[in-house]
């Protein structure tokens, strides 16, 4: 039977050479890494940009297979940018609802209730979350959208923000079909409880509505005004607001029979006899946006466009003296 002492020894030597050949994995690994990163900065800067891709998308495939999980993006625009994702939309209500408590970056926006704060995922923040037995991650992120070269800008570049989710390959069938359906149901209810109607104008001038370059820029939208306190007959007053409600439930039935689903009100009179107050009862009666259409500052057809691509809800739209609701 060996001695206690040499016992000891032998084990020590153990030790150091499996940390010997541990430091020397670890090296060899370091090493390896720099040279690939080496050679990939040269392939980048010399290779023509069709190589490049084909190498990338490659190696990219070839990672395929020796990693385990997959990951799908849930972008703020869609269509060339414009028009804002309620995909994006739901899932950024979703995460401020439920996982932004493990947050450790947030960011905080009035809510409906302007005495009240809701928070948000910061940029670059990762949060958890779990769904019958799969763990998810989720990551915020933006990339500053580059603009031409050609052009100099004085006005930030575009942002694309981003929300990516992380998980398993044993949980595609679950997370796909079950957990984003569960997702985007619970994000649009959050976000209809929560919203604030919006007062939304366009300017001939787009760097000035916002670096999301959408056309528009919005305020909060305040007007108290509502149907029971406004001066009307209550016979006209009681089939207006029975037409709008009416309205409001026939989506449906317009797609069914072919037509779009719109509705038109000319409002007309001096200043001051209730124009304004009218488009706002019924913003606060429908919960809808108003969008105040300025056709000056627009100047063609295709700018219009545009401009109208970005509705993504139910809205009021103004212009001027007439009123077109869909």
């Amino acid at each position: 039977m060996l001695p206690a002492a040499m016992l000891g020894g032998i084990v020590a030597k153990k030790q150091r050479q499996g940390s010997s050949a541990l430091t020397g994995m670890l090296a060899n690994m370091g090493s390896t890494i720099a040279t690939f990163m080496f050679v990939w900065a040269i392939i980048r800067q010399y290779c023509p940009p069709v190589l490049s891709r084909s190498f990338e998308k490659y190696t990219r495939r070839l990672m395929g297979y020796f990693y385990p999980y997959i990951r799908i993006s849930f972008h703020e625009f869609r269509g060339d940018r414009l028009r804002h994702s309620e995909a994006y939309a739901a899932v950024e209500a979703y995460l401020s609802a439920n996982c932004s408590k493990d947050a450790k970056r947030l960011k905080a926006e009035t809510g409906k209730d302007i005495s009240s704060l809701t928070l948000s995922m910061d940029e670059y923040e990762r949060v958890t979350d779990e769904f019958k037995g799969a763990t998810v991650w989720w990551v915020s992120t933006s990339k500053i959208v580059s603009q031409s070269r050609s052009s100099i800008s004085y006005y930030p570049e575009p942002e694309k923000r981003i929300y990516t989710i992380t998980f398993h390959k044993k949980h595609r069938e679950l997370i796909t079909k079950s957990y984003l359906e569960h997702v985007l149901s619970k994000g649009k209810e959050i976000r209809v409880r929560n919203r604030q109607r919006k007062l939304y104008t366009n300017t001939s001038d787009h760097k000035l509505s916002g670096h999301r370059q959408t056309g528009w820029s919005h305020i909060v939208f305040e007007h108290p005004a509502t149907f029971e306190s406004m001066a009307m007959e209550p016979e006209k007053k009681r089939e207006i607001v029975e037409d709008l409600l009416t309205f409001s439930k026939s989506k449906d039935f317009y797609a069914k029979i072919g037509k779009a689903w719109k509705r038109g009100y000319l409002l007309y009179g001096p200043p001051g006899t209730g124009k304004s107050t009218m488009i706002a009862a019924m913003a606060n009666l429908l919960n809808y946006d108003v969008y105040d259409l300025e056709l000056t500052a627009v100047k063609d057809n295709t700018e219009l466009r545009k401009l109208l691509i970005f509705f993504i809800q139910s809205f009021l739209i103004i212009s001027h003296e007439s009123q077109e609701r869909r």
